[in-house]
């Protein structure tokens, strides 16, 4: 397979680029000595200054320009096309999370629904070669078959959030259809590693350990009927993302837009994970770390199992992910050891 790489003389807009995967892809994208502009509000969400700190990684390379906006401004979005022109756009700005979104669903409605639309609107009015945009694993919501494919019927999510990642998807498919612009939706499958979001549940069972409180684990307790999961490690995720910049759709079945399942193909029980987060923190630590247990009903909104087939995305750019769960549990855990600086 002809793997296509980015292209050098194109200028790359990133939103989102203080996020976890907007950060590492603006990274990649630049150590490609391409031009990127990344576009973050820097909400806080999360903690800021793990933001920043992303941000500081990027700031240094001469062909990087951040924008601190907000992508439900569209004026001010507007602006940024105009004097930037970007070629390519990969829009990773979005309200994430799914429990979060049960308390606070104004975020996910401006963001996901309004920004997205400024978005597409933009592309619409400064036509763009391709538009990459996040959509999420949790699309799919209750259903039972796996491994998800990307055929599957997803018309009934259990999530806010997940009602706006699917309504992302059919608004590109709509402005493709209309506007002739190539866009390509990418499904999620829980992403993690250093410097990642501290609402997902490893970092957060990784903050409970140090402060000595027990971790909660929505499961019922029920070992014979654990969650699964398709935990992706960034650099996986970077490098399919990395990969289809070049490759939009080319509209032969009469719509340029495409969504692919970007996953691991390899779903683990959450206990399972949890044994090589405690692994991993002990090589870190030097010493045996085991978290204290609390087991809960599963929540509202989360879904049994996330399993990605990925053979869409394999055909169309080669992706399969190499990292495996231990290995990239320890990358995060050393990251999290020195940057708190715990003992």
């Amino acid at each position: 397979m002809n793997i296509k790489t980015p292209d050098s003389s194109k200028t790359y807009l990133v939103t989102g680029a203080a996020g976890f995967i907007g950060s590492f892809l603006a990274k990649r994208l630049l150590d490609r000595n391409c031009r990127v502009v990344g576009l973050d509000n820097v909400n806080d969400y999360y903690d800021v200054r793990l933001k920043e700190t992303r941000l500081e990684q990027l700031t240094p390379y001469d062909n990087f320009t951040f924008i601190k906006a907000d992508i439900a401004e569209k004026d001010g979005l507007m602006e940024v096309f105009e004097e930037y022109k970007p070629d390519v756009v990969v829009n990773l700005a979005a309200q994430a999370g799914v429990r979060y979104s049960i308390e606070n669903p104004d975020a996910y409605i401006q963001s996901n629904l309004i920004g997205f639309y400024n978005i597409l609107e933009a592309c619409r009015h400064y036509p763009v070669d391709h538009l990459i945009y996040a959509s999420s694993s949790s699309v799919y919501g209750a259903n039972k078959k796996v491994p998800f494919e990307e055929t599957d019927f997803v018309d009934n999510p259990v999530s806010l959030y997940a009602s706006t990642k699917k309504s992302n998807e059919l608004m590109a498919h709509t402005y493709s259809h209309l506007y002739k612009i190539p866009a390509t939706g990418l499904r999620f499958f829980t992403v993690y590693g250093p410097m990642g979001r501290p609402d997902m549940a490893y970092f957060g069972f990784t903050d409970k350990y140090f402060t000595g409180e027990p971790i909660k684990i929505f499961n019922n307790g029920d070992f014979e009927n654990d969650l699964y999961r398709d935990f992706t490690y960034i650099d996986d995720i970077i490098t399919g993302i990395e990969r289809l910049v070049s490759v939009p759709p080319n509209g032969e079945d009469g719509v340029a837009h495409k969504v692919f399942n970007i996953g691991n193909n390899s779903p683990e029980r959450l206990m399972t994970f949890i044994g090589a987060l405690e692994q991993a923190l002990s090589k870190a630590l030097g010493k045996e770390v085991e978290f204290k247990k609390e087991f809960e009903p599963i929540k509202p909104g989360d879904v049994p199992a996330t399993y990605a087939s990925t053979t869409l995305l394999q055909e169309a750019v080669g992706f399969k992910p190499e990292t495996s769960i231990e290995e990239g549990l320890e990358r995060f855990a050393e990251w999290y050891v020195g940057y708190y600086g715990v003992k």
